[in-house]
């Protein structure tokens, strides 16, 4: 799919429309992570789709290219202990604000992926299978997908045996074994069952690195709007 994916969503004017998504809502590890993006009419992207739907490789390509001819874009998170203490969803909806505030230039609108929208100091909008309809939040899915996957890669050098890298901290087969056997590491979310299970059974507990870790920081970019 090209930029011109849908047109009842496309700015009006000169009005900046940022995209919001996430990736990572259903993992039982590491952070929930979102981006923001405000992309130029000037300079579209082609191939822009829900991150889901491209191949590692085309999501590879095309994160440099969307920070480059982005307008502004920001890629943001909430920790795994956010998580455990506001829940998933309340998590998630955090680190969309924070995508949306690290934006160095502020949208006039944002439209979020989805059926619900974090309270925002701007109009905004869900859309519902946004990702593969409105070309901003395409283009944040691949940066939120691209940058988390990159992490979860990082992680399994940290906390090898559970698989990380291969299924990004989803609830598989693999993973819920190495849970078993293993216990639950710092970056497992506590509030999830699966996690509570393996802890609550008996012979386990936390696994290796239980002091919580941190890893990547927040990324933001912006284009002077007045060239």
């Amino acid at each position: 799919m090209t930029q011109m994916m849908i047109d009842w969503y496309a700015p009006v004017g000169d009005e900046l429309v940022a995209g919001v998504d996430e990736v990572g809502r259903g993992p039982l590890c590491g952070a929930v992570v979102t981006a923001a993006v405000i992309l130029d009419p000037l300079r579209p992207i082609e191939g822009l789709n829900d991150s889901k739907k491209l191949t590692a490789a085309r999501r590879e390509a095309l994160f440099p290219i969307i920070q480059e001819r982005a307008l502004a874009w920001c890629i943001a998170r909430a920790e795994v202990e956010e998580i455990d203490q506001l829940n998933i969803l309340h998590a998630t909806m955090l680190a969309m604000q924070r995508a949306v505030a690290g934006l160095s230039v502020r949208p006039d609108r944002v439209l979020v992926d989805g059926n619900r929208c974090p309270i925002l100091p701007m109009p905004s909008e869900p859309v519902i299978k946004g990702d593969s309809r409105v070309p901003a939040i395409a283009a944040a899915s691949i940066l939120a997908k691209v940058s988390r996957d990159r992490e979860m890669q990082e992680l399994e050098l940290l906390y090898p045996g559970y698989g990380i890298a291969q299924h990004k901290g989803y609830p598989t087969p693999v993973h819920l074994s190495a849970l078993r056997e293993l216990g639950a590491t710092a970056i497992h979310r506590r509030s999830f069952s699966p996690v509570r299970d393996a802890l609550d059974s008996a012979g386990l507990g936390s696994g290796p690195g239980f002091d919580q870790i941190q890893v990547g920081a927040v990324r933001r970019h912006a284009v002077d709007t007045s060239l």
